[in-house]
């Protein structure tokens, strides 16, 4: 039942067809394919009566508990529609989701339109929907709550109670006028404009501010482009004048452009409140105490910090006093009135932006600061200023790898051929060896630098993780010690991988090193892997796995956990949650470079004090795994000796002059130049006649593939083998261009590059015959 001239406002998703007649049908449905069904299956006659019965009066039983509270929700309205029928100001009823139920005649007259009380407040404030969840909450809390609003036109008061059933009654009465001395409140001098710059619409206030009506925002501001909550020069009725500006996009281009006042300057008859500007704003005094804070300035910072007395208990950042920024801003010695800083809260990280102004009365001057939530901003420009990070200690990796390399290529190299000439029995054979394993160790090390910025050379291999994981597991046995229990679980047909066999165990080693830490007193250490499809993208932690077959490595422990504030961290290089001493903070970043390099995935869930686990995702392969070889060992056998001429070209002396006694060992001539440039001067005798160039990538001068180029000019089937300190990936372009070419990363042993060498020659030769 409704009053005269009020009717139930029903939304459009409750006017579709009638709804008792689908439900009728569709519950004959489902009676008739339940009695067929258990026809089917039952021997019972009896049981399909019995089936198709339960589920009658199942459906039953909740259509009416469906019906009664849809009926007490509508008595509900109905009894209180009643008693708002003929109230003269707008009075809308909505549930907790905004849904409005009804509205009374006075809603209608007012033209409030729009399904939800947020499309009716739209248009007509800053900010609509977070005033309506606020209020919304408070009376959910309180029962009821009144505030006055601040609109384009005016304000009136918004009157929010609970009642019964979960339905809220939204009130508005308008206050309309402009005297300050009255109960209306005040109006803001406002604009509509068009994209084009024309001013479409002004109230009454903008009108006595600004002296007339405008027709081009150039006729009132001084810069084409507005600043937001910043310092705008505007021409008003009395001259020049320092505003802030607050807008409001709107359909079509069209803004609402809100002008504040300030520095000296009053809007006058219009009883401005600074409690209700449309901006968070507060006030201090010249030292920085705050005098006064407004409602959205509160809502901003929160009570506790709006409750403080000084501007420093605040905020911070500056690097220097806040009193000193102040002071400069007060005097009008401050080179910028706006700065980003940090706001002192314990829940979460946040920022803002904050503008300072003048406001003086003749005998004492005071400041506002406009504040805006500058926290996104800022976190973007953390992001930013860490991938520039990655990149600066990714090139500077890259350069102290190159340099390490050669001399480890030199170490090394001359350790192989004082092997040559030392056996087994010799006192010095074990130091030799001694010196050759830590050349490789310190070579590894090298690729730990390069793996976090991802620009080490990888060697994939089709791997199977079983057996990979099982030789593993006894090197990783002896590192977690014996209060620590290894687990390894797998699925019975995984899938091979391709990955670099080295790289993939270290990967492994310090993440199973990093879950001994997290357990101080023992435990176990899980490590589990199986098949994965994924039939739709996985999307999680700013990452998407695309669709197809994947293998999934966990390593999970039960130790202390990480933190959410550190999760986001534990990648970057050089962060470690361990103690000074403990940890690098290389680890984790070395194994998200390894795996990211791979074509993988790896994502971390942890909780604190339950443990944690590292996920990988590695794209699974067809092809046949390869069988695990042993580490490579020095080289002791002679091989035959071998013909041709090999220009060396390498300008580092050491690796130089181990690769020249290589080379001449095996029977070759070799020619030696340390720059690209003599290595040209002598191509330029046609009576030279050369089987193969072993270059250097990197030399001062004429790189490597350059000089190349040119001798190829003369010298078109001449082969070359590529030697560098550096990823292969770094000269991969120029190097495609190249045909009859192969890289040689360094450091590499005698035997590697004999290898390489007896290669190209050999190839050389089958095509000239």
């Amino acid at each position: 039942m409704t009053a005269p001239g009020s009717q139930l406002f029903v939304p459009k998703h409750q006017r579709s067809i009638p709804k008792r007649l689908a439900l009728g049908l569709f519950s004959a449905l489902i009676v008739f394919l339940s009695y067929q069904l258990a026809l089917l299956f039952s021997k019972d006659p009896a049981t399909p009566i019995w089936a198709a019965g339960g589920i009658v009066v199942a459906m039953a039983i909740t259509a009416s508990l469906k019906v009664f509270r849809k009926s007490a929700t509508q008595r509900a309205t109905e009894t209180v529609a009643l008693a708002i029928a003929h109230d003269k100001s707008p009075r809308l009823i909505a549930s907790s989701t905004g849904a409005i139920l009804h509205k009374n005649p006075a809603a209608y007259d007012a033209m409030m339109l729009g399904e939800t009380i947020t499309e009716v407040m739209n248009g007509q404030m800053l900010d609509s929907e977070n005033l309506i969840n606020r209020l919304q909450e408070a009376a959910g809390f309180d029962g009821h709550i009144s505030e006055r609003i601040l609109t384009r036109l005016g304000s009136f008061v918004l009157d929010v109670a609970q009642l019964e059933q979960g339905l809220f009654l939204w009130s508005i009465t308008p206050r309309n006028g402009t005297d300050s001395h009255s109960e209306s409140g005040p109006i803001i001098p406002m604009l509509t404009a068009a994209s084009s710059g024309t001013i479409l619409f002004m109230n009454a206030a903008a009108r006595t501010f600004l002296g007339e009506r405008k027709t081009k925002l150039s006729d009132v501001f001084q810069k084409d482009i507005l600043n937001a909550s910043d310092m705008n020069v505007v021409h008003t009725s009395t001259g020049i004048s320092n505003c802030f500006i607050m807008e409001k996009a709107l359909s079509g281009g069209r803004r609402e452009i809100y002008i504040v006042p300030a520095q000296d300057h009053e809007i006058p008859n219009t009883g401005l409140s600074f409690e209700d500007l449309p901006v968070p704003i507060l006030k201090t005094n010249v030292n920085g105490d705050i005098l006064m804070v407004n409602s959205l300035a509160r809502h901003l910072l929160g009570e506790t910090l709006a409750q403080a007395h000084h501007l420093s208990d605040v905020m911070e950042g500056l690097g220097r006093p806040l009193r000193d920024w102040l002071t400069e801003a007060a005097a009008g010695r401050a080179q910028s009135l706006t700065e980003f800083l940090r706001l002192k809260r314990d829940d979460r990280e946040a920022y803002m932006q904050v503008t300072l102004g003048r406001l003086s009365d003749g005998q004492e001057t005071a400041l506002f600061a406009v504040i805006n939530d500058a926290t996104e901003l800022k976190t973007l420009e953390a992001q930013f200023v860490q991938s520039q990070k990655m990149q600066a200690i990714g090139q500077l990796a890259g350069g102290v790898a190159h340099d390490f390399n050669n001399l480890l290529t030199a170490i090394s190299g001359h350790c192989d051929l004082l092997l040559l000439r030392h056996d087994e029995d010799d006192p010095d054979y074990a130091d030799l060896t001694q010196i050759y394993q830590n050349a490789n160790r310190a070579a590894a090390l090298v690729g730990q630098l390069l793996a976090y910025s991802r620009k080490q050379t990888l060697r994939p291999v089709t791997l199977d993780l079983r057996d990979s994981l099982s030789n593993l597991s006894r090197l990783l046995n002896r590192l977690v010690g014996e209060r620590i229990r290894l687990k390894v679980q797998h699925e019975p047909n995984l899938k091979p991988i391709n990955v670099d066999r080295q790289q993939f165990e270290q990967v492994m080693m310090n993440l199973v090193v990093n879950a001994r830490d997290a357990m101080p007193d023992g435990g176990d250490i899980e490590i589990t892997s199986e098949n994965l499809c994924l039939s739709a993208p996985l999307s999680r932690d700013n990452a998407v796995v695309p669709c197809g077959d994947y293998v999934s490595v966990c390593v999970i422990d039960h130790g202390t956990g990480i933190s959410d504030d550190k999760k986001s961290k534990v990648f970057e290089p050089f962060y470690t949650t361990k103690r000074t001493g403990e940890g690098t903070g290389l680890g984790l970043s070395t194994a998200y470079g390894i795996v990211k390099q791979s074509g993988g995935f790896i994502f971390l869930d942890s909780v604190v004090d339950q443990g944690t686990t590292f996920r990988l995702y590695f794209p699974a392969s067809d092809s046949k795994a390869e069988a695990t070889q042993n580490a490579p060992k020095p080289i002791k056998e002679a091989t035959p000796p071998q013909e041709g001429v090999v220009l060396l070209v390498e300008d580092e002396a050491p690796v130089r002059a181990f690769a020249s006694r290589a080379l001449r060992l095996k029977g070759l001539t070799v020619l030696e130049a340390d720059c690209a440039e003599n290595a040209l001067t002598m191509l330029e005798d046609p009576s030279l006649n050369i089987d193969l160039f072993v270059s250097d990538v990197i030399m001062p001068g004429m790189d490597g593939p350059t000089w190349v180029k040119q001798a190829r000019e003369i010298r078109p089937d001449t082969r070359v083998i590529f030697m560098s300190g550096y990823a292969e990936e770094s000269f991969a372009e120029i190097n495609g261009t190249l045909d009859n070419s192969m890289f040689l990363p360094k450091p590499f042993s005698l035997a590697e590059l004999s290898t390489a060498v007896e290669q190209q020659i050999a190839q050389s030769r089958d095509a000239l015959v």
